[in-house]
């Protein structure tokens, strides 16, 4: 499908949390309460601007829209910055059509642009890989939570960016709120 990626803008933020609260609603996998951690990343010191994106259609309307946030990686002795993507969401009448995968291309690329050299995912095992998206667990690096080995992945944006960054996820406080 023909869309427009572009930064998210202030003016767009209600409009963002209404399709983001739509594209969750039948998720099986979901609390209902994406939406709302939209917010609390935006309100939060891990915010980013320049990486949280939306997907315009030709009429304007938002499709879709992906977060890009600071996490740290760390085992009490060392620490690497790194990036959570979270959450990506496609309004109901547009999934299905390849929007979120170039959301997730353009953020990925932005986000190396910017400098920043690694992302984590929590996510579906057969969808994230095709980004190159790898169990998290190959740098021993582990979720804050339990959670299947399988489903928490990291992806270098920069070659050997996660070579010593072992340790836990430490999400901001805007996803435990």
């Amino acid at each position: 499908m023909d869309i427009f990626i572009r930064q998210e803008l202030p003016a767009d933020y209600h409009s963002t949390e209404g399709m983001v609260k739509e594209a969750f609603l039948n998720e099986e996998y979901s609390d209902k309460t994406e939406h709302f951690l939209v917010k609390r990343i935006r309100n939060s010191d891990a915010f980013i601007p320049e990486l949280s994106l939306v997907a315009l259609t030709h009429a304007k309307e938002i499709a879709g829209h992906i977060l890009l946030s600071k996490i740290i990686i760390g085992d009490g002795e060392k620490a690497a910055d790194s990036l959570a993507l979270a959450p990506v969401s496609v309004a109901p009448a547009y999934q299905g059509k390849g929007i979120g995968s170039q959301l997730i291309r353009t953020a990925l690329n932005k986000a190396k642009e910017a400098g920043y050299q690694s992302v984590i995912v929590l996510g579906h095992k057969d969808y994230y890989p095709k980004f190159g998206f790898k169990p998290a667990s190959l740098w021993n690096i582990q979720a804050p939570f339990e959670v299947p080995d399988e489903v928490f992945m990291a992806l270098e944006l920069t070659e050997n960016a996660l070579k010593n960054a072992a340790g836990v996820v430490h999400y901001s406080r805007a996803f435990s709120a």
